[in-house]
């Protein structure tokens, strides 16, 4: 009797050491599925209008202070010492003008795209804890983070296209912001000046 306590609970232990090791681990890379997000074309929309609006304000207090400048070096010549003076301090003035304007459209930048990213980034998590939830996930790694040294992405399931369904993107939506994605970036590269020719 003695020996079979002891054998059942031998294979007791046995099978809760074993289903210890049998979690299931998932894999996704969170910064794929934002991109891939309708939110985040309408933030970049967003964003654009915004670098747009504050560039022409820019460029507009740029045009004052380059005609204030070619004024003032066509009638330097006439100014007494003291309106030459009040305009040089004026030029140094609107420059400083420009230069704080631009540190704060930069901020108003970064400060609106943490603004409208936010709650993006939290929806994608929240449908990240969903699908793990659902499906039973113990762990869950984000392979954009980077932080992991090694793993074998044959182990490790991508649950990518769970969250995707879940957020409602479907499969043309993927492959339509990686056109975009792909669209862009041949824009910019073109955009770049040609290398000089020797």
């Amino acid at each position: 009797m003695k020996k079979i306590i002891k054998l059942t609970l031998a294979v007791a232990l046995m099978l809760g050491a074993t289903s210890t090791f049998a979690q299931k681990l998932g894999r996704i890379n969170s910064q794929e599925l934002i991109f891939v997000m309708p939110e985040t074309k309408e933030m970049n929309t967003k964003l654009q209008a915004l670098g747009k609006e504050l560039q022409d304000n820019m460029e507009a207090l740029q045009v004052e202070f380059n005609q204030k400048f070619t004024d003032y070096q066509k009638n330097l010549n006439t100014y007494t010492d003291s309106m030459r003076q009040l305009k040089e301090d004026d030029l140094r003035q609107m420059q400083t003008r420009l230069q704080e304007y631009e540190q704060i459209a930069h901020q108003d930048m970064q400060k609106k795209q943490s603004e409208l990213f936010a709650p993006i980034a939290d929806k994608a998590s929240k449908a990240i804890n969903k699908v793990a939830k659902a499906n039973g996930y113990t762990v869950v790694f984000d392979t954009s983070a980077g932080s992991m040294a090694y793993f074998d992405e044959a182990t490790l399931t991508d649950i990518a296209p769970l969250v995707r369904a879940e957020l409602g993107i479907s499969d043309a939506d993927v492959e339509a912001a990686k056109k975009e994605a792909l669209a862009a970036a041949q824009g910019a590269q073109q955009a770049l000046p040609a290398a000089p020719t020797k």
